[in-house]
């Protein structure tokens, strides 16, 4: 893949608190053009927040691209590279026969994923990533506004 046809997509989930209120951002770079999204859900999971995340990146595409998607979540990149393919040939159970947790998100997940050829990258979280640390600054501004906005 030439790097300049790549888009490069950096996500990030918070949550204050687990369950608590909670917040998603993405930077999605193709070249030198930049996107930061982000949004907020009053009472949610960190994973879930991690998966939503991932979900808003591929969304945000408006067509097929070759995307390298970075997580500091391992719960997403291992998931999505590693329990996937095994849920779905097990009906959506874990290997316990237990229902898979967000069940919702990793079905939504699955399907934008196969609209694009997706490269999984893990990046050690508060690390001094520049990009990581970017996107983990919005996602808990964008909790804490929604924690403030209930509070209010």
């Amino acid at each position: 893949m030439e790097s300049d046809r790549v888009v490069h997509a950096f996500t990030d989930g918070a949550c204050l608190g687990n369950p608590g209120p909670g917040g998603w951002a993405v930077l999605l770079r193709w070249g030198a053009r930049e996107r930061l999204l982000s949004g907020a859900e009053p009472s949610t999971t960190n994973n879930r927040m991690e998966l939503v995340a991932a979900i808003e990146a591929l969304a945000a595409l408006q067509r097929r691209a070759p995307v390298r998607l970075s997580t500091d979540s391992q719960y997403v990149q291992r998931g999505v590279t590693e329990w996937l393919p095994r849920w779905k040939r097990n009906g959506w159970r874990t290997s316990g026969g237990q229902p898979v947790a967000n069940q919702d998100l990793w079905q939504r997940l699955d399907a934008l994923t196969a609209g694009h050829a997706v490269a999984w990258e893990w990046v050690r979280g508060h690390s001094g990533h520049p990009e990581n640390e970017r996107v983990d600054r919005a996602a808990r501004a964008a909790a804490e506004r929604v924690r403030d906005d209930v509070r209010n």
